[in-house]
């Protein structure tokens, strides 16, 4: 029997309808690659099902917060990289969990007895405290207009790198994890781009002492 997720909802933390069960998670891309599917489902059946991402993406850094349709808490969790390789989070309690990351740049964070496995465990869509040293924080959208795109780099002058938001936008009061590696400083460039390609740059923001940084 195929796995029944065809009614997932795969948003961005930026004010979706909430939804009563309390499975819904965010999918981290701790990987530093691209994910191009992302497949989710209950344990208690067989087949994974349709690609939830669709013609979406997850850029390298970013995250999706999934509110499955289903009340199911143990969950299987497929990603398929750029490229084909897969990775797997069988059996995981998402009734538990904020976040389930993927990748090796998770920073350490640790999982509670019970969580399936590479499962992180926090208070849901809001961020845990900074830590000393970690420059990763939350941009909230407070400008009042969509953004298109969002550039983060601990030194500009060697290039933006990629667009944090990929094939999406975040609308007014929206939401995103920045994810940057810790030890290489706590000084971030950030460039904002507005639906009407607007740009506004900001230099050596201080993130490592912030949970989030409200750009207006």
């Amino acid at each position: 029997m195929w796995r029944f997720v065809a009614f997932i909802a795969v948003v961005l933390a930026l004010g979706a309808a909430p939804a009563t069960a309390q499975n819904r998670f965010f999918v981290v891309n701790h990987s530093g690659q691209q994910i191009d599917e992302i497949y989710v489902s209950s344990s208690r059946l067989q087949e994974w099902g349709p690609d939830i991402l669709g013609a979406s993406v997850l850029p390298a850094g970013n995250q999706l917060w999934v509110t499955p349709s289903f009340t199911d808490c143990v969950l299987d969790v497929r990603v398929v990289y750029q490229g084909g390789r897969t990775d797997d989070r069988m059996a995981v309690n998402a009734c538990s969990i904020s976040r389930l990351s993927f990748g090796s740049g998770g920073g350490g964070v640790a999982q509670a007895p019970g969580a399936g496995a590479g499962a992180v465990i926090g208070g849901g869509p809001s961020r845990a405290p900074a830590v000393l040293g970690n420059p990763s924080f939350v941009f909230i959208n407070g400008s009042g207009v969509v953004i298109r795109e969002i550039y983060a780099s601990m030194d500009a002058r060697g290039g933006w790198g990629v667009d944090r938001l990929g094939a999406n936008t975040l609308g007014p009061g929206g939401q995103i994890d920045i994810l940057l590696p810790p030890g290489m400083g706590c000084h971030t460039d950030l460039r904002v781009v507005f639906m009407n390609g607007a740009a506004s740059v900001r230099r050596g923001l201080e993130t490592c002492t912030i949970n989030a940084l409200n750009w207006r």
